[in-house]
């Protein structure tokens, strides 16, 4: 298990001036392609997204009063609360058009050559199972604490912190909200090997 603390997170200004990516993990962790990646990115304004052909996203709405995603066939996707998610291949002309103000939003790019990579957002009220299996385990935690356990080993995620369960070397886990069962929303992808 490895626990990656939002205050870890590596700082990138865009190019274009429009916002700030905090990269939190990526795989491999060296040079400029990476088979998968997980990071936060503050949207300061308007405009188009980045091309990153190769890969498949899924972005979540962490903070701000949300986003309209429209891509250049006519769709729209608006992410507006909290835990909004949208999955879009990476290639596609998209832009972002903020509903009121700045926004900040989770990242998962993984290379399209992966397959299976399964993502999704769960409220959680109760403990929930980190079931063993090849590849890795993601875990983002969006709006409150998280209790991680897994073989033993028991920590606590604080928003916006991340995880990395490896399988099988890690088995299985769980997951749980820390105060006092209040209801808590996490990110959950499962990345396979490869």
């Amino acid at each position: 298990m490895q626990i990656i603390r939002q205050s870890d997170f590596k700082t990138t200004p865009w190019k274009n001036g429009g916002g700030v990516t905090h990269e939190a993990i990526r795989v491999p962790a060296n040079g400029d392609s990476f088979r998968w990646r997980l990071s936060v990115a503050q949207i300061d304004r308007s405009g188009p997204f980045s091309d990153f052909a190769g890969y498949n996203r899924t972005m979540v709405l962490l903070e701000g009063n949300g986003a309209a995603l429209k891509f250049a066939r006519g769709a729209t996707r608006l992410l507006r609360e909290v835990g909004d998610m949208a999955q879009f291949d990476g290639a596609l002309a998209i832009q972002c058009e903020l509903e009121n103000g700045p926004c900040v939003d989770l990242n998962l790019m993984a290379a399209k050559a992966l397959p299976d990579v399964c993502a999704r957002v769960l409220r959680l009220q109760a403990p929930h199972a980190v079931a063993a299996s090849d590849g890795a385990t993601v875990i983002f935690a969006i709006d409150a604490p998280l209790v991680l356990r897994t073989a033993g080993l028991c920590a606590t995620l604080e928003r916006w912190d991340a995880a990395l369960v490896s399988h099988p070397a890690d088995g299985a886990g769980s997951l749980a909200p820390r105060d006092g069962g209040a209801p808590v929303l996490v990110f959950l992808a499962t990345v396979p090997n490869g």
